[in-house]
């Protein structure tokens, strides 16, 4: 929204919960029904799946939602611009409600949601190419289970509607052309903005002394909303900091590692090297102080489309190690601005944050992990790419 409004475009940007003072901002009015519709779609899953609680937030079934075809910032529009609409913001009748409007539709894929039954990340599963069914995220999957049939709703509902699909990486474009619901739509893929003005390269050691960091250690950063999130890789990085401890003990005193998240006090007693706790932070200025304290950010996710927070660190000069998978690869110019882990291997992730911390040439290196993020991710660069679809789209409807 940001970078459109800098670039001359008018937008209003309406959430099921706002957290900004920002007035273009616009949230759905709280009610009981807002509390329902997300519950009810949460039950739903529940009971399917044998009233446990496993996956229960892999999946969205969409069965919810708000009609926002009626609110004045829809009808004043010209064009309407979906982005991850789950968990009770959007049911699959109010996105049907949307398309009939007639109104030219551009929607920005954050996960795989929009070009499947009912996950987010398929993983290995090709379920999603035809017709969905035996979900691996069910308790009980059968070949018309509960992903089967939001599959099929989704088809119906979609049939005979243009919508523009946008990827914000690479990779999630080539999954979302396997899909049967988005067989003859439009699909590119543009990268996520940021804010390069906030995320940029500063006095290391200024940002350390406000972040309350040692001068004298090379400090590694981990960091995920939950720290002990499975999908982030909090094991990969537990492990290979014991191997890189075990491989090179002479760097137990010399290396820390900064933990950013909830729950990043767990990780004091997991790892060899001392640890600096951080909590959760919404401050895009405290967190650019962070990843300009450090030297190195590690990020073994399992499960990624295009990570900001890879676009971030690098943003501020940051070299990055992270595995081969989802987008990171896009991102990460093995051993040029980063370095890239074969997958799921705790060893070449070792091998990763060791060559990083060690490498002759490391200002050039981050040098260069600034270069990329401004020619690909700056906030000028993106609008102008989605600014070309609204035209495109509006020329088409006149």
């Amino acid at each position: 929204m940001e970078a459109l409004k800098k670039n001359g475009i008018k937008v209003k940007m309406l959430v099921r919960d706002k957290q900004t003072n920002e007035i273009a901002v616009v949230p759905l009015p709280h009610s009981w029904k807002l509390l329902w519709v997300f519950l009810w779609e949460r039950l739903r899953i529940w009971m399917t799946n044998g009233f446990h609680r496993q996956n229960l937030f892999k999946v969205d079934i969409a069965n919810s939602g708000n009609d926002i075809t009626q609110f004045p910032e829809f009808q004043q529009a010209d064009i309407i611009h979906l982005h991850w609409i789950n968990q009770g913001m959007l049911s699959l009748k109010g996105i049907r409600k949307i398309l009939e409007s007639g109104k030219p539709i551009v929607w920005t894929m954050h996960d795989m949601w929009p070009c499947t039954g009912i996950c987010h990340h398929a993983r290995d599963c090709e379920g999603y190419w035809h017709d969905c069914g035996n979900c691996p995220y069910l308790l009980k999957p059968s070949k018309h289970d509960l992903s089967y049939n939001v599959y099929q709703k989704k088809k119906k509902y979609l049939s005979g509607h243009h919508i523009s699909y946008v990827a914000c990486s690479q990779w999630m474009e080539q999954q979302a052309r396997k899909s049967s619901l988005l067989l003859g739509q439009s699909i590119v893929s543009i990268p996520n903005p940021i804010n390069t003005s906030i995320f940029r390269p500063n006095n290391k050691q200024e940002a350390r002394e406000r972040c309350i960091l040692p001068q004298d250690m090379k400090l590694i950063l981990f960091g995920s909303v939950k720290i002990t999130d499975k999908r982030k890789g909090v094991l990969y990085f537990i492990d290979s900091c014991r191997l890189l401890a075990e491989q090179h003990p002479e760097l137990k005193e010399q290396i820390g590692v900064v933990v950013l998240g909830n729950r990043s006090e767990y990780m004091a007693d997991q790892l060899p090297f001392k640890v600096f706790p951080q909590e959760f932070l919404m401050d895009d200025h405290i967190i650019a102080d962070i990843y300009n304290s450090v030297d190195l950010y590690a990020t073994p996710s399992l499960e990624e489309n295009l990570p900001n927070t890879i676009m971030e660190a690098m943003a501020c000069g940051v070299p990055c190690v992270g595995f081969n998978v989802g987008g990171i690869p896009e991102m990460i110019d093995h051993l040029h601005n980063g370095y890239i882990a074969d997958y799921m291997s705790t060893e070449d992730f070792t091998n990763g944050i060791y060559w990083i911390l060690n490498a002759p040439d490391y200002e050039r290196m981050s040098a260069e992990a600034v270069r990329k993020v401004q020619t690909h991710y700056s906030s000028r660069v993106i609008a102008q790419k989605y600014i070309q679809i609204y035209n495109k789209l509006l020329g088409s409807y006149d």
